[in-house]
């Protein structure tokens, strides 16, 4: 039988390993090229459109089951398979060759769909082994400094990723640097396109060394019919665990709401991070600053945690609701006035919404949730997230060609720059109408359920 030095030693390698894996698991060297990548492999903008549905797809139709299956088989065993499969989907990309795009176009469908669906393996899976390493360990009450190290680790891996996955993927600083070492290569961008490729590809296969080292652990005392799902696993009981913890959330008023609120922000500011770059453009920032200035967007993980923890030790959800409620209304309007370079100021504080809300909900989330269905409830919310996104991309495309349509219409043939930035500075001013309407739409809901919200659910 364990002692308590060894619950202690478990908690604090498998707290260790989770914050490893988010660092390696995120560390995508591609993110700031992210889309011109797709393109200069010779894709089309419908594909990479297309492609990104897919993705979303994926993890969408997986998410809870995902979730699920780590409750009932392990969540080490979810853990490896989805860092298997990042493998594998990087290194699909650094072996398909150019010049065949009916082929590059089959490979990167394969890669995104092994993409989401090692996204929704892990999603759940991560939190729920660590947290339940703490629980079991008699420390659940150290998990807001564990997010706040993790947060502060993954903020400064993402920064390396960002600056160095966007200077390896210009040709041109190739060239100066190798010149520079004294060696006289001539570097094209066909052959840099994959240096992020395979920068990411080393984060992938340290991070299946991150899964393989974590231990599993059984730190619950099911009930009965969760003990039954324990001992006979199957794909038939996982999804029946998936039921019982979407009634279980349903019944729940206080975890209900927290992952309502969480999806409201989530996934109307991500749609705005999603487009930043065509934001910055517009406000006439250069196109070499983008890496710059996501690795300084990145800065924000090192200190907002800090904060988010002490706002959960010291003040109730209905406050940091309020909080975060207050800075995403500031940012939301403050991005409609397109200011030149000063309109970079909004898009950081909806950048630091987003490190708020992820600190806030997977505290409150991972404290009132059994452990037994904790990585089946934490997918319910990332479903939720990602279904959103997928919702409001559906109503942003709408948006958009209804404007353009109504532009076209009421003034000459517009050059196509000053068509889309007409469009796209249009379309930044419903979101703050889009968020007060949701906002208001689920405060009226919360307060319907005996203002559960507002119970002070403190470390």
């Amino acid at each position: 039988m364990s002692t308590h030095g060894d619950k202690i030693a478990l908690a604090d390698k498998n707290v260790r390993l989770f914050i490893a894996f988010r660092a390696f698991f995120n560390a995508r060297f591609y993110y700031p090229v992210f889309t011109i990548l797709f393109l200069d492999f010779g894709l089309t903008l419908e594909q990479f459109a297309l492609l990104n549905v897919a993705w979303a797809a994926s993890i969408v139709l997986l998410e809870v089951p995902s979730g699920a299956l780590a409750d009932i088989f392990g969540r080490k065993n979810l853990l490896v398979f989805s860092a298997t499969l990042m493998v594998i989907e990087m290194i699909l990309l650094c072996i398909v060759p150019t010049g065949h795009p009916n082929l590059i176009f089959g490979v990167f469908l394969i890669n995104r769909i092994f993409s989401g669906t090692a996204e929704a393996a892990a999603s759940g899976a991560d939190e729920a082994l660590a947290y339940d390493a703490l629980q079991q360990a008699g420390m659940a009450d150290k998990w807001g400094r564990v997010l706040e190290r993790q947060m502060r680790v993954q903020s400064m891996t993402y920064i390396g990723a960002m600056s160095l996955g966007a200077a390896v993927y210009d040709p041109n600083l190739v060239h100066h640097v190798l010149k520079w070492f004294g060696w006289g290569i001539t570097i094209t961008q066909s052959v840099t396109l994959r240096f992020p490729i395979y920068l990411t590809l080393v984060m992938a296969v340290l991070t299946l060394i991150t899964t393989l080292r974590m231990e599993e652990i059984n730190t619950h005392e099911p009930s009965a019919q969760g003990q039954s799902f324990q001992n006979k696993p199957s794909i038939l009981n996982a999804f029946k665990l998936t039921l019982r913890a979407g009634l279980w959330i349903l019944q729940t008023p206080f975890v209900f709401v927290v992952i309502m609120f969480g999806l409201l922000f989530d996934h109307t500011i991500r749609m705005l991070l999603t487009l930043n770059s065509q934001y910055f453009r517009l406000i006439e920032l250069p196109e070499a600053s983008f890496g710059v200035i996501g690795s300084g967007m990145a800065t924000l993980g090192l200190f907002i945690p800090t904060i988010a923890l002490k706002l959960v030790q010291r003040r109730s959800p209905s406050f940091n609701l309020a909080i975060v409620t207050i800075l995403t209304l500031t940012g939301l309007v403050g991005i409609t006035f397109v200011w030149p370079l000063w309109g970079l100021l909004p898009m950081l504080v909806l950048s630091s919404v987003m490190y708020f809300s992820r600190f806030f909900v997977s505290h409150y989330l991972n404290q009132a949730t059994p452990s037994e269905q904790r990585a089946t409830v934490l997918s319910f919310k990332g479903l939720s997230y990602n279904l959103s996104y997928g919702l409001i991309g559906i109503l942003y495309s709408i948006l958009v060609a209804t404007i353009r349509q109504n532009i076209l219409v009421d003034s000459a043939s517009p050059s196509d720059v000053l068509l889309e930035n007409a469009v796209f500075a249009n379309a930044l001013g419903w979101f703050p109408w889009y968020f007060l309407i949701l906002f208001a739409f689920f405060m009226i809901f919360a307060r319907q359920k005996s203002g559960h919200f507002n119970h002070n659910h403190r470390t």
